[in-house]
């Protein structure tokens, strides 16, 4: 890895679940809705905690790497997000901690207890919390497109709040989200800041066709994010067009 380049590994992301929960003072992210207590996801016959034997395609399993991802996410994104705001005439004002957590109820947000195998931007505090032993387990599993996509999606989060962006239903606040984690991404590649190996984009979208609401879920419900297709739509539209395709710049 060189200075400001990070090339993503080929892992599939078909199993990756990410179901982003908005509640009062809190944007709550993980493959569970709060309060559940599901594994992280994981490859058939494996087991919930990956070991050395549940490796990325390029064979990696040191956590050592996983925190320098997450460093180099929120590094990335911090970079990112003041230059669009400073090129508005904004003032940027990076997310003031990320912190990791291992047990349900370790952290909490506006006084919510944040559960077991989620990400989380949490408004009340002014800071993303991530259960690490979750997303190491999908680390492993996924590969680091994984800690850039979901650390990207809780920083526009954070944008949303400092821009003063709330919308009447939840679906709309995510599809945003996404559509923003898309233009962080896509305008990192296009800047050279990031790398992506061949195949990389394809791996996004079977991802993200895992991550839609149930097909009976109301859209206007608290806690809809949208469908497989209309969450792939939001984030590739922003991926490809930046941010003006997310009613932002």
């Amino acid at each position: 890895m060189t200075a400001g380049r990070h090339r993503w590994s080929r892992g599939s992301l078909a199993g990756l679940v990410v179901a982003l929960v908005a509640t009062a003072g809190c944007f709550v992210g993980g493959v569970s809705e709060p309060g559940t207590e599901e594994p992280a996801p994981r490859q058939p016959g494996s087991s919930a905690s990956p070991g050395a034997e549940q490796t990325r395609a390029d064979g990696t399993t040191s956590v050592a790497e996983f925190q320098q991802d997450v460093r180099d996410a929120q590094s990335i994104a911090e970079r990112y997000w003041a230059q669009q705001l400073q090129a508005s005439g904004q003032q940027f004002r990076p997310v003031r901690q990320i912190i990791p957590y291992q047990r349900g109820g370790e952290v909490t947000c506006g006084g919510q207890e944040i559960p077991r195998n989620n990400a989380v931007y949490c408004s009340a505090g002014d800071f993303i919390a991530y259960d690490v032993r979750w997303s190491v387990g999908a680390f492993r599993q996924v590969g680091d497109a994984f800690v850039f996509y979901l650390l990207g999606h809780e920083y526009a989060h954070a944008i949303q709040v400092r821009l003063g962006i709330r919308y009447s239903f939840t679906i709309q606040q995510e599809l945003q989200a996404d559509c923003m984690a898309g233009a962080y991404l896509g305008d990192s590649v296009r800047a050279g800041v990031l790398t992506l190996d061949e195949g990389d984009l394809d791996e996004f979208r079977d991802g993200l066709l895992a991550v839609g609401d149930d097909p009976d879920q109301p859209w206007f419900a608290e806690g809809s994010h949208g469908t497989a297709e209309q969450r792939t739509e939001s984030f590739f539209r922003g991926y490809e067009r930046s941010l003006t395709a997310c009613n932002l710049g």
